[in-house]
């Protein structure tokens, strides 16, 4: 069966969806690898380096001529439509907000497997690109903020004076979030967490960060999938007034709250934000899906003006944040993807045992259907 890889044109993206060491295990499985040329230039992976791996690279990649489509982004609606009927495609999806993509690929009869929905347990974290991407989030976001911030991360003592170390507060304590408390207290800040799970607060702590404990109740806040759960709006204002004074002591906060198919939750108020010291940095990891600072705007920084008079804060709405670092991002996000597309490999043949929990829970849409109910749902009461 054919497997190709098309360049990617999403503008800011500089990942790729196989690299020389996933060809090679896809080869290995009886697939033939097509990729077309200079997929993987920004991710500093050569036409040769594929070549030597055993696919062939191709001026441009022929959607209707491949058996599986391996993807970084999701697909547009030209591109799911140029696909064959069982046709069969892995990669992100983001369903949630794609719905015309997952409309046609439905119509078109594609057999799609968005890694988003790969189930969060133990025989599926080699397939688990939301948390490899996040890993590569949570430590941009840190580098980020340190090159925004105008003064030193560490304490130094020396002949002229002491510097006290920055204080940074980490907001979700998830892959991301804790990534950055570890990248954070490798640079020497004083790193301070909170996370409305109280489970938390032991990784908090193994990574040497400080858990912020606001005494929220678990059993409000414990989500299923190792996620946490969306919370009342009383509680949700409950939760802001008791991470005000945190977040004013913060010369750094890093946000990372995220809710699956759902918009961010609102954990920092521009009072909040404005509340905090002149020069201080936040970085919202959550820009693109509303954000969990108000007034955050995806891809752009926003000086907002500080109560104390005078200064202001820079608010960052962190967009691309594992594409910014390709290289490694490409490495686990492709290893991802040949995971998944491995399991539902036999002799050279790519046949989806829907019987599988891991195969039946990542399947997006197959034989005209979409198999995901609430994104069905969400077609169905948007028309599509």
């Amino acid at each position: 069966m054919k497997v190709g890889i098309a360049r990617e044109r999403r503008p800011g993206e500089h990942r790729v969806a196989a690299t020389p060491d996933t060809v090679g295990q896809l080869v290995a499985l009886g697939l033939e690898v097509s990729i077309e040329s200079g997929s993987g230039v920004e991710s500093g992976i050569s036409d040769a380096s594929y070549t030597d791996a055993g696919a062939r690279v191709v001026p441009e990649l022929n959607l209707a001529d491949v058996d599986v489509l391996l993807h970084v982004r999701p697909l547009s609606p030209a591109q799911a439509s140029a696909l064959r009927p069982g046709t069969v495609t892995v990669g992100l999806a983001s369903p949630a907000s794609e719905l015309p993509t997952v409309a046609a690929l439905a119509a078109a009869q594609v057999t799609s497997f968005a890694l988003e929905l790969v189930p969060r347990i133990s025989r599926a974290q080699s397939m688990d690109a939301l948390s490899s991407q996040a890993l590569v989030a949570g430590y941009r976001a840190v580098i980020e903020a340190a090159s925004r911030y105008p003064r030193f991360f560490p304490l130094y003592m020396t002949a002229a004076g002491t510097i006290p170390p920055a204080r940074v507060l980490v907001l979700g304590a998830g892959v991301a979030g804790l990534q950055a408390i570890g990248t954070a207290k490798r640079l020497g800040a004083r790193v301070f967490a909170n996370d409305v799970r109280p489970a938390s607060a032991d990784e908090v702590r193994s990574l040497g960060g400080t858990f912020v404990d606001l005494d929220l109740d678990a059993a409000a806040t414990e989500g299923t999938g190792g996620y946490a759960r969306a919370l009342s709006d009383d509680r949700a204002v409950r939760q802001r007034e008791l991470l005000a004074p945190h977040v004013a002591a913060a010369d750094v906060l890093i946000t990372t709250a995220a809710i699956p198919g759902r918009a961010a939750p609102l954990l920092v108020t521009t009072d909040m934000v404005a509340g905090m010291k002149p020069g201080s940095v936040v970085i919202d990891l959550a820009a693109e899906s509303g954000g969990n600072v108000e007034g955050v705007v995806a891809g752009v920084d926003v000086l907002v003006p500080t109560t104390a008079g005078g200064g202001t804060v820079t608010l960052v709405g962190l967009t691309d944040a594992a594409s910014a670092m390709p290289s490694d991002a490409s490495r686990l996000y492709a290893k991802n993807v040949a995971n998944l597309l491995a399991l539902m490999t036999h002799d050279g043949v790519v046949s989806p045992d829907f019987t599988d929990e891991v195969i039946a829970s990542a399947c997006l849409t197959t034989a005209g259907a979409v198999r995901h109910e609430p994104t069905a749902a969400a077609l169905r009461e948007g028309g599509a």
